[in-house]
């Protein structure tokens, strides 16, 4: 009678669990759907889609499911409540395109209660130094080279996290992003935004399940643009006078699945999967149509005492075609260690942002600190 009562009850979880997803999926499809019939860029706050922390850059962003530190607050908020510290904090500084780009990560998470945890993320991704020639000729026409100027276009985030469990289904916990954006290019334009993202995380025997979806009410980035600075330049290359308007980013939905597998009383191997679905029509990934669009990404996480890490990611498969109009597919591989001491985790990552035939590889570095 016990077991049976037993299996009852794991039947009514999983019943309520799958219409719980499905509920969140068939109003997120809804919401989207509307969304996509407003005018939107196909790719807009894309520095948000770049990553935060070696280990899930390394991982190819494999974290939806099995992220369990201060990154949750952006890979899946619902993961802080798998932090064991009082207090977290964590920087990542990377660097792309031969230096040019800079992008910075902060953040720090904390308990609430017994059942609920906050977190803070801050990310800015930018290109610095940019000359501005518009002044580079004097009133007597001759070259002045002390009038170039510079001026940064950056594009900052700010995310507010929160993660509670749910007593409805044991083992659910949820968590919601709320986020301010702040975008500029020097004088000239500057935009402000809002969004929100929600997850969800749940453990079923030894499999982790997660699901995100970013901007699920669309993020709208409000632009305001200077245009006296630029009328004169404009009108005399006859470029288009930017006018102030409103972009739109469209929601994204990620599923993933992971396992952990004691391989030895030393050693692990994690195993993760993600399920990267976009709604604004057919995307170069592997997956793809003119209503979604999917881009799969693996993982592995192998270590030796939970001290030593090592990692490979491979995702973002794409299909480029060659001068003689065939077509072949590249992948995005990434490599990366970990090393943890007492409660200091340092994490390198070697990430591929160009294919096989001509790559530029990216050097990653995050640390992570716990306080109790």
């Amino acid at each position: 009678m016990p077991s049976l009562l037993i299996y009852l009850h794991e039947r009514t979880e999983r019943g309520l669990m799958i219409r719980f997803l499905l509920s969140i999926a068939l109003v997120f499809l809804l919401w989207g759907g509307v969304i996509a019939q407003t005018s939107a860029p196909k790719f807009s706050n894309e520095f948000l889609a770049i990553g935060v922390g070696a280990r899930g850059l390394a991982m190819s962003g494999n974290q939806v499911a099995n992220v369990s530190d201060v990154t949750a607050g952006y890979w899946n908020p619902a993961g802080l409540l798998n932090i064991r510290n009082k207090y977290e904090f964590s920087l990542m500084h990377a660097e792309y395109f031969a230096g040019i780009a800079q992008y910075d990560y902060a953040a720090f998470a904390t308990p609430i209660d017994s059942s609920s945890h906050l977190a803070l993320s801050l990310i800015r991704f930018a290109i610095d130094d940019i000359p501005d020639t518009r002044f580079l000729y004097d009133a007597n026409g001759a070259i002045n080279y002390d009038n170039i100027r510079f001026f940064s276009a950056a594009d900052y985030a700010f995310l507010i996290s929160y993660a509670r469990k749910l007593p409805v289904l044991n083992g659910l916990k949820m968590g919601a992003n709320f986020k301010v954006i702040h975008r500029i290019a020097g004088n000239f334009a500057n935009a402000w935004g809002f969004g929100l993202d929600v997850g969800a995380q749940m453990d079923h025997r030894d499999w982790k399940f997660g699901l995100m979806i970013n901007d699920i009410t669309g993020t709208f980035n409000a632009w305001s643009h200077n245009s006296s600075l630029v009328f004169d330049v404009y009108t005399q290359t006859g470029n288009e006078i930017p006018d102030n308007s409103v972009e739109i980013t469209l929601p994204r939905a990620t599923l993933g699945v992971a396992r952990y597998f004691p391989v030895h009383s030393r050693f692990g191997l994690e195993v993760a999967l993600d399920l990267v679905s976009s709604f604004d029509g057919r995307r170069n990934v592997l997956i793809k149509s003119d209503l979604i669009s999917v881009d799969p990404a693996m993982a592995l996480e192998m270590n030796y005492k939970q001290m030593v890490f090592l990692r490979f990611g491979a995702g973002d498969v794409q299909e480029v075609k060659d001068f003689d109009s065939s077509t072949y597919h590249t992948f995005q591989p990434n490599f990366g260690l970990g090393f943890n001491v007492k409660k200091i985790t340092v994490d390198y990552a070697l990430t591929d942002i160009g294919d096989q035939s001509e790559s530029l590889y990216s050097h990653v570095f995050s640390v992570k600190a716990g306080l109790d």
